[in-house]
């Protein structure tokens, strides 16, 4: 095998942990502002926020290691048809090294409503990745190597679905929001080899909102990922909010890293927040600058009277 520089190593490596089916890990990619992405992983949430609510997020993971994840999301959704019905749509680029991800999934939720403001939303998601492997974009000390030169690119459809239940003050949803394992093929010379494994994930989420003060309230949130052959891996997140503009909060992934964030209700429409994390059970942690998160928010709404009777927490 010639020598190969350091961008090779990180690809190997972070394939073997999030790609290879010999090896067991969380594959689809975290964040720490994950309340804020809920829709990307339960698609009985659309709807959910009473209007139109365009969302995105920007992780840089591990800053100071080459190759390190690099992961885009963009969701948007609204409710429709008085309210009863609820779609959406969630796009995600995830760059590792040489691959790239890119997963679009529709989304469509029908909503059942209960006593007071209880609400049941059973959601479902359609659409598929586009993985791509594109060895030849490596840096190698020695040219010529046949072994870098392939460009493998699949498109893998799959669906889900999830529950969603929720309040003005708290909420819990299920969801699995692939149901389908599919592979990720190389084909040389007619013959297929499996490269990865697409592996369910079963996702839960909780949160609520209750008042320290008239000035000031306390968010606990979890987001709970359970994968086959992998550890279950739970996020726990405390943030308290100051007059209902600004967000100050600590996170525990378990296992993997500790965080903190911030975020600013700009204007009634417009929310942005800032997150870092440092993954300190990992080897990695070792080697790297942390993780960043910026995220932007902003709901389609203009009637401010109807903002402070229904404050939208989640």
């Amino acid at each position: 095998m010639k020598k190969i520089n350091n961008i090779v190593k990180v690809f190997l490596g972070f394939s073997g942990l999030l790609l290879s089916n010999q090896l067991f890990a969380q594959q689809d990619a975290m964040f720490t502002h994950y309340m804020y992405n809920t829709l990307a992983v339960n698609s009985g949430y659309a709807g959910s926020r009473e209007a139109l609510t365009v969302t995105g997020l920007h992780r840089s993971q591990w800053l100071g290691i080459e190759g390190a994840p690099i992961t885009q999301t963009l969701t948007l959704h609204t409710p429709i048809f008085r309210n009863d019905l609820g779609v959406g749509f969630s796009l995600v680029n995830d760059q590792i090294g040489p691959t790239n991800t890119t997963a679009f999934y529709a989304d469509v939720a029908y909503r059942l409503k209960f006593k007071s403001d209880h609400k049941l939303s059973l959601g479902l998601k359609a659409g598929g990745n586009l993985r791509q492997g594109s060895l030849s974009t490596l840096k190698v000390n020695e040219q010529g190597d046949q072994s870098f030169n392939n460009v493998q690119t699949q498109f893998l459809p799959n669906f889900g679905f999830g529950a969603y239940y929720y309040t003005t003050t708290w909420y819990v949803g299920l969801s699995m929001p692939k149901l389908l394992e599919n592979k990720f093929l190389d084909e040389k010379n007619g013959a297929k080899t499996n490269l990865a494994s697409e592996k369910r994930h079963y996702f839960f989420i909780a949160g609520t909102v209750f008042p320290l003060s008239s000035k000031i309230k306390l968010k606990p949130t979890t987001f709970v990922k359970v994968t086959e052959g992998a550890p279950v891996e739970a996020d726990l997140t405390a943030t308290f909010l100051l007059y209902d503009m600004v967000s100050i909060g600590a996170m525990l992934r378990t296992g993997d890293a500790i965080g903190v964030l911030a975020g600013y209700q700009i204007t009634n429409q417009l929310a942005v927040g800032y997150s870092f994390d440092w993954s300190y059970a990992l080897a990695t942690g070792k080697y790297n600058g942390g993780s960043h998160e910026i995220m932007l928010r902003y709901d389609f709404i203009f009637n401010d009277k109807e903002k402070i009777k229904s404050p939208r927490y989640f």
